[in-house]
């Protein structure tokens, strides 16, 4: 059924596909060219999760050639269409780079989409003089909220259910 959305470009599917051939799962053998080539159309046509994943790829070098500002560009397409963990990471691409200032803002709005690295980045920021406290109160508060948006009774079903099957592996 995935495939069958694969072909008729469903960028989701695309992604989820370009996931198990990273993997080498559900009978798929493990092909990173063919992850990379399913997670450059998702991304073309607008799959956030795609991006992220194609910038973690050019991070590391996996599958295609090491290129810092090959992943900064595809974290930058992931965070504009709402990935968190696109947005982290290109706070930590301009911390490393030295500006701050700049990791901070993106720390700001992933640490409010949920991302509890990113707060704990906020934190040491906050620490060597660079963000307030007022700061570190508002994304603490967003990611607090963040959190409480993302609670149901589904997933705490699930996450039981994992944690049971994660203790008896």
């Amino acid at each position: 059924m995935v495939q069958a959305r694969v072909e008729k470009k469903d960028p989701a599917a695309m992604e989820y596909i370009g996931y198990l051939y990273r993997e080498g799962e559900l009978g798929l053998k493990k092909d990173m060219s063919r992850a990379i080539e399913l997670w450059t159309e998702a991304a073309k046509l607008g799959s956030a999760g795609a991006c992220y994943k194609l910038g973690m790829a050019y991070v590391d070098g996996v599958g295609v050639g090491k290129d810092l500002e090959g992943a900064v560009r595809y974290y930058e397409k992931g965070a504009m269409l709402g990935h968190a963990g696109a947005r982290h990471n290109l706070g930590w691409h301009e911390y490393k780079r030295g500006n701050s200032d700049r990791a901070l803002r993106h720390y700001l709005i992933s640490a409010k989409m949920g991302v509890e690295a990113s707060l704990v980045n906020i934190k040491k920021l906050l620490k060597d003089g660079i963000a307030t406290k007022s700061q570190y109160g508002d994304a603490l508060k967003g990611y607090q909220d963040a959190l409480e948006e993302m609670k149901s009774p589904e997933r705490e079903y699930a996450k039981t259910v994992f944690d049971r099957l994660g203790s008896n592996r």
